[in-house]
């Protein structure tokens, strides 16, 4: 994405007036890591099992942890995403990369029918998703939405 997306050390936000983080995908989150590590963990126990033809030493079991813990960390990015907002702009946190955005940047909030996520309109039909905000939290992220509206209408015009 090219265009107004400021990156996040060159923008202060101000005070945080709204934040807001999913709901349902961090619970899932949660257990499907626990799921992973549980599931290699007890694969690394039960892979001494002496009619199984193959051979399996302790680097082997090691290994099923860590590729276990790796994995349940892979699930926990899942965790992360997180909208901030404060009069100086909006930071959008995903999985992975952060950006910010200032106010004077953001032509609208929408969260169109049928879309996962909401987003932030940029000039340029352009648009920031905001991975926070996702259809499946639904009242929450209704509300979230009408607050970051509401602080769009506020700071927007100033």
């Amino acid at each position: 994405m090219t265009g107004p997306v400021v990156p996040p050390e060159a923008l202060d936000i101000g005070e945080v007036e709204l934040e807001v983080r999913p709901k349902r995908i961090r619970w899932v989150a949660w257990v499907l890591a626990v799921f992973l590590f549980a599931f290699f963990g007890a694969g690394a126990l039960l892979v001494f099992v002496e009619s199984s033809g193959f051979v399996f030493r302790p680097a082997d079991q090691v290994a099923m942890v860590v590729l276990g813990t790796i994995l349940a960390g892979c699930a926990l990015l899942f965790t992360r995403p997180r909208l901030r907002a404060g009069p100086g702009g909006v930071e959008v946190r995903a999985t992975i990369l952060t950006r910010r955005v200032p106010w004077s940047e953001i032509v609208a909030v929408s969260f169109p029918d049928g879309a996962q996520f909401a987003r932030l309109d940029l000039p340029d039909d352009e648009y920031l998703p905001i991975s926070a905000l996702q259809a499946v939290d639904r009242g929450h992220a209704a509300r979230g939405v009408s607050a970051l509206r509401r602080l769009h209408a506020q700071y927007h015009r100033s």
